[in-house]
């Protein structure tokens, strides 16, 4: 990886950190739905002529069926369940929330796709999941234990949800899109996830007009946060690999932290730091960015 490319994969970091700060500007006045219905909405009008000036409109018409469930589990439902989310939960706690979406993309692509298990990987779902746990009880575990309201763990289970959202549209996207061109598929899936919030949109649209601030948020949310960022992410598989690519996932909360902690006056505490870090060691380990050491056995060759 050259200086050019870190320098795109730390700037798509810093935009995908902001999309949680923009959430939280924006859920109040708009609501979950509404506002997820904008982004998505948003991103189409952005990856749509870009599409059709790079003439993969076709791939996208012969793919309809499974891009119409990519647009449902990788943008319609985590996008709702972020923006819900955001409501009641920091920016920096989303984000670490969002960086356990390699956890759930290699457990899916276990069950289903069977990929291998390795025992680095399946120490790393358990330390990553550890930390899920302890980030979810320390927010509402006391709340729970004294059966106390239950609707104090609704945003961070919704945070989850969303994870596992974008985790099967991994394992989905692998098995029935491969070969599909990128922009297409963004695109495409935009379009459905469009079409999948439009009416529930039209019917919870907020009955006083968001503010100024509020329309900004939302559409730097879906333009900024998901357009470009779309198209960045894309061209980072496309010149350093997957694997590298999906690295942004660690750098995210640093960023959102960042960008809570001087624009929104959000602290950060020593629970979310564990947390963090809980989760990140397991994906780190999970997705292969961190390694165990090879014993070398004596007398024998350890390459091809």
């Amino acid at each position: 990886m050259n200086t050019l490319h870190f320098a795109e994969l730390l700037g798509l970091a810093a935009i995908w950190g902001a999309s949680f700060l923009f959430m939280r500007a924006g859920a109040s006045e708009f609501g979950p739905i509404a506002l997820a219905f904008v982004r998505v909405s948003g991103a189409l009008v952005f990856l749509v002529p870009l599409m059709l000036w790079r003439g993969e409109a076709r791939a996208a018409l012969r793919h309809w069926r499974p891009l119409f469930v990519v647009g449902l589990t990788n943008s319609a439902i985590p996008f709702l369940c972020f923006s819900f989310a955001a409501l009641s939960i920091p920016a920096a706690v989303l984000s670490i929330f969002n960086a356990a979406t390699p956890l759930m993309g290699a457990l899916i692509a276990w069950l289903w796709l069977k990929d291998q298990m390795t025992p680095p990987r399946a120490v790393g779902l358990a330390v990553g999941f550890g930390g899920v746990v302890w980030l979810v009880w320390s927010r509402s575990g006391a709340a729970l234990a004294a059966g106390m309201d239950l609707n104090a763990a609704a945003p961070l289970l919704a945070c989850v949800g969303a994870t596992l959202g974008y985790g099967f549209s991994a394992s989905f996207t692998k098995r029935f899109l491969t070969g599909v061109p990128p922009v297409a598929s963004a695109a495409g899936s935009q379009i459905a996830a469009t079409l999948c919030l439009a009416a529930p949109a039209f019917f919870t649209w907020p009955a006083t007009t968001p503010s100024t601030r509020a329309w900004g948020a939302a559409l730097l949310l879906a333009i900024v946060c998901t357009g470009i960022a779309y198209v960045m992410f894309f061209r980072l598989i496309a010149t350093i690999g997957p694997a590298r690519a999906i690295s942004v996932t660690f750098l995210i909360p640093l960023f959102a932290a960042l960008w809570g902690f001087l624009f929104l006056g959000e602290h950060v505490s020593a629970d979310m730091v564990l947390g963090c870090a809980t989760i990140l060691l397991g994906t780190a380990l999970t997705t292969g960015v961190l390694r165990w050491p090879q014993r070398k056995t004596a007398g024998l060759p350890t390459g091809r």
